[in-house]
């Protein structure tokens, strides 16, 4: 089958957009500060990774319907390795992306892995289970941008692997409440609350206890540490992928500032206009300095 031309597959990638555009996220996706040619291809791989992870969350559906409509995201990519196009709009745009740009599908296949995880694995024995899940769930998204951008290389994964997997570990951060009450899911690691003797109980009642802080603190310390080991790649890639990578970046590490100094550890700190408007100025002055 012969790659469709882009206005071809315009009406798919418009209603990608329009997904990103409609769901808030902390850190820009398919935003201004990528090179043009890239907006679409981004908004195709976030769709595919938005609409998964939906599914996964969905609260009150059973675990049997989310699985089901899962592997139809599976079979969807086994269409398009064979050279097909699935109907809906969001794999034409999917499948035009892939074959344009040469993207491997692994990295597809590891989200799905992760996201049917989500739909039967709440709890997490120790950090190594977590990080397991990160590798899985948000690392691939880094690896897909890479070879968008012809910058690829080991040691760029390397680097990307750590952001990656530092903006995950944020977002969990950021949604303790929220993931237990939908999902009945923590992703603090067992053995880590059974050392500061908390319990899920501290969850469920928003207990703000010293032994609680004492246990967010080395979760956002580990995750600092994570973003800043991969802070580096930001400056080596070139052009405006560079930029919004350095902005992503800045932006995890206010997010970190937040979650620090917040007197409810229950509260999920946000992004404001104003912190937006610094992250993107940093990241240009970043970008002038080298």
């Amino acid at each position: 089958m012969s790659i469709r031309s882009a206005s071809a597959a315009g009406p798919a990638y418009q209603w990608c957009r329009a997904l990103a555009r409609s769901h808030h996220e902390n850190f820009p996706v398919a935003s201004l500060l990528l090179p043009g040619r890239l907006r679409d291809p981004v908004a195709a791989i976030y769709a595919f990774a938005r609409t998964a992870d939906d599914i996964a969350d969905t609260p009150g559906v059973a675990a049997d319907s989310r699985l089901h409509k899962l592997n139809d995201m599976a079979i969807a990519l086994d269409s398009i390795e064979q050279e097909g196009t699935p109907d809906t709009l969001m794999f034409q745009a999917l499948a035009d992306t892939i074959r344009r740009h040469r993207l491997p599908l692994k990295p597809f296949r590891d989200l799905l892995s992760a996201f049917r995880q989500d739909v039967s694995k709440t709890r997490y024995s120790d950090f190594a289970e977590v990080m397991d899940y990160c590798r899985r769930s948000a690392n691939p998204v880094g690896e897909l941008m890479l070879h968008l951008t012809g910058q690829l290389s080991e040691h760029r994964l390397s680097l990307s692997n750590a952001i990656c997997s530092a903006l995950q570990l944020i977002n969990f951060l950021q949604d303790i409440e929220e993931d237990y009450r939908n999902n009945h899911r923590i992703y603090l690691p067992v053995d880590e609350m059974q050392r500061f003797a908390v319990c899920e109980d501290d969850i469920e009642q928003r207990r703000n206890s010293p032994r609680f802080h004492d246990l967010i603190q080395l979760q956002i310390e580990r995750a600092a540490e994570l973003l800043r080991s991969g802070s580096p790649l930001g400056r080596r890639i070139t052009g405006r992928f560079g930029l919004e990578l350095r902005a992503i970046t800045l932006g995890g590490m206010r997010i970190l500032e937040k979650l620090r100094n917040r007197d409810d550890l229950f509260d999920p700190p946000r992004l404001t206009a104003k912190d937006r408007r610094r992250i993107v100025w940093c990241a240009l002055k970043q970008g002038i300095q080298g």
